[in-house]
């Protein structure tokens, strides 16, 4: 049973429900759906499933791209009503005769509404009847024809019983012909066609079911001739004389030698003077680039219009001048799909080639899609210049963040309540979590906030001792237990240890783990659910292509399901790491934030720690779409 039908505008006023159904939705789909799907450039999908305690619905809407309208069906989850496609397409199209910008309320379409419910639901009664009537015939017949197939195969059976002493293979030839078919033709015989076709159909899927003794003869040839060739190249291989590698005399004398040992010597110089060392080095590193206006220039806006220009004039050449000149004067009446194709395919190829995943890459293209069909296309504008135009709005609302990522005032905010600010570093293995700790470490402490390194990482051989390296460096205090210990127990006590001495926060530091390693999993799910920190962060590579949504959507999903709370934590927002690496493959952003719906929040650019810096949205979209 349908739960209820509603139209409203982009910008939200509802315009009608329906009263009859009036039913009370269980927790807020509209919301929801608004949110995740339609906000989220999710909207090219065909349906969505929300759950509330003690409901489950699914959704299903379609637009109206030209008046701005948008239509939503509700129902049941565990019912699969096969008229609502049906019914918003007739809801659609009736509405939109009698749609006024003007008005506010449409009483009257209850009536119009009303009928149409009635006529879509007595077609899906008239499929379904016709399914259920068309399915016992069917498999009448096949069992009929299977049956004198069967008196067929007897039939055969016994005559190839008495020719097949012969075994020159005529009684073949001679069966084939009484059953109708000889070597793919038919033959009119004496017995019923229909006898015929059986057998016919009967002798071909057993045909494609026998074993090919040729081929693999053949296979066999070509696997000897490439041994044979092996063989030969290896011989040829070992033919060849061998060259021998003159080692060079080393000079064995007491004097000693200077440069090898400047060149092997990696030990710092710890002496009287050992705690001034490293209070200069950790000075002398400067500004974090995480405070510096990073302004996108205007000269690449440049450069990218001319190439805009270079590659728009031989489509002009090739429409002609007038065609072209009339089309774009005149303008297009309304887009439909064919028309949109062929520029969201070169789109979706361009996303690619910037490493983005080709799942989210497909996503977005839909959405666009379904967002521009029906629309009306201006005079002097190009419908690749639309759906570009309509693809940069879609990234941009994508990567901006939807809540506010300014740390340093939620510090100050848990620093007021008496309590530290927590943030854990999870990731899969080598992706760089220790050492961007310590640049976010290094950017706290620019801004005068006291930092505590908390060592959780009690499985990778050196994961202490390496984060003990970062934080003798930048004079940060260090909690550890050493190996083999519980991540959890110690991060527990590493905030304890924040509490007494009053750092303001807690940077926690964990093991690296593939996301199908269930029990690291299992114990990083107990971590946060123990601890409860403020943020978890997600480090990841900008290397990664198609493994991002792998990676951040099993992370999330494992989180959620291992966790024993009933409201789980789940990833907050994104680290990507390595990005003077990847020059312009920046695709890896938005695949990660598309498929967890965290941002951004900082991004590792080098390997010194002032090279952090913040996310800018407006040259990651002029890149994807270069």
């Amino acid at each position: 049973m349908l739960e209820q039908l509603l139209i409203f505008t982009r910008g939200g006023l509802i315009l009608w429900t329906c009263k009859e159904l009036g039913n009370a939705l269980k927790g807020s789909p509209i919301d929801t759906l608004i949110r995740s799907c339609l906000l989220e450039e999710r909207s090219g999908a065909a349906s969505y499933d929300y759950t509330a305690p003690g409901a489950a619905y699914t959704l299903k809407w379609t637009f109206h791209n030209e008046l701005g309208l948008v239509f939503v069906a509700v129902y049941q989850k565990i019912l699969h009503l096969l008229y609502v496609d049906d019914l918003l397409a007739m809801v659609k199209q009736s509405f939109a005769e009698i749609y006024d910008p003007k008005r506010t309320v449409y009483d009257d379409f209850d009536e119009t509404f009303r009928q149409l419910r009635k006529e879509a639901e007595a077609r899906a009664e008239e499929l379904k009847k016709s399914k259920q009537v068309g399915k016992p015939v069917s498999n009448s017949r096949k069992q009929g024809q299977v049956q004198k197939a069967g008196l067929g195969g007897d039939k055969k059976s016994n005559e190839g019983g008495l020719a097949s002493d012969g075994g020159d293979g005529n009684a073949v030839k001679g069966r084939k012909l009484e059953n109708g078919i000889s070597n793919g033709n038919h033959v009119v015989s004496k017995e019923s066609n229909v006898v015929g076709t059986a057998n016919g159909k009967e002798n071909t899927s057993s045909n494609l079911g026998a074993f090919d003794v040729n081929k693999l003869k053949s296979r066999s040839k070509v696997g000897k001739k490439t041994e044979k060739t092996a063989s030969l190249d290896s011989k040829a291989s070992k033919a060849e004389p061998k060259k021998k590698i003159t080692k060079k005399n080393r000079v064995w004398d007491d004097s000693p030698q200077e440069s090898l040992e400047s060149k092997l010597d990696f030990t710092d110089t710890v002496g009287e003077n050992a705690d001034n060392n490293i209070e200069v080095v950790a000075a002398d590193h400067g500004e974090s680039m995480m405070d510096r206006d990073e302004d996108y220039s205007s000269e690449s806006e440049a450069e990218e219009e001319e190439e805009v220009g270079k590659q728009s004039k031989p489509d002009s050449k090739k429409k002609g001048w007038f065609s072209s000149m009339f089309q774009s004067i005149a303008g297009k009446a309304n887009l439909e799909r064919s028309d949109l194709e062929p520029a969201l395919k070169a789109l979706k190829d361009r996303l690619m080639t910037k490493n983005v995943a080709e799942e989210i890459a497909e996503k977005l293209c839909e959405s666009v899609a379904a967002s521009l069909e029906g629309k009306k296309l201006g005079s002097f504008t190009r419908i690749s210049s639309t759906v570009q135009g309509a693809m940069e709005e879609a990234l941009v609302r994508i990567l901006t963040p939807r809540r506010s990522i300014d740390i340093l005032r939620d510090v100050h905010a848990a620093k007021e309540q008496g309590k530290p600010y927590v943030v854990v570093f999870v990731g899969v293995n080598g992706v760089g979590k220790s050492t961007n700790l310590a640049k976010v470490a290094y950017w706290l402490q620019q801004h005068q906030v006291s930092v505590m390194m908390a060592a959780c990482d009690t499985f990778r051989s050196g994961a202490v001792e390496q984060l003990r390296t970062h934080a003798r460096r930048l004079q940060i205090p260090i909690f550890e237990k050493g190996y083999e210990k519980d991540p959890a127990v110690v991060a527990k006590e590493a905030i304890q240890e924040a509490k007494l001495n009053g750092s303001d926060v807690v940077l926690v530091d964990t093991a690296g783990r593939m996301q199908d390693n269930e029990p690291l999993m299992r114990a990083l799910s107990k971590l946060i659910y123990i601890n409860n920190p403020d943020l978890v962060l997600f480090v990841g590579e900008a290397l990664v292509g198609n493994d991002a949504v792998d990676q951040l959507s099993k992370f999330n999903q494992k989180l959620g399901d291992l966790s024993p709370s009933p409201n789980p934590r789940l990833i907050d927002g994104i680290l990507l790491t390595k990005f003077d690496t990847i020059d312009d493959k920046v695709g890896a952003a938005l695949s990660m934030v598309y498929i967890s719906g965290a941002p951004v929040m900082f991004v590792g650019c080098g390997q010194s720690y002032t090279d952090l810096k913040k996310l800018n949205v407006k040259s990651i979209v002029k890149t994807l779409l270069k």
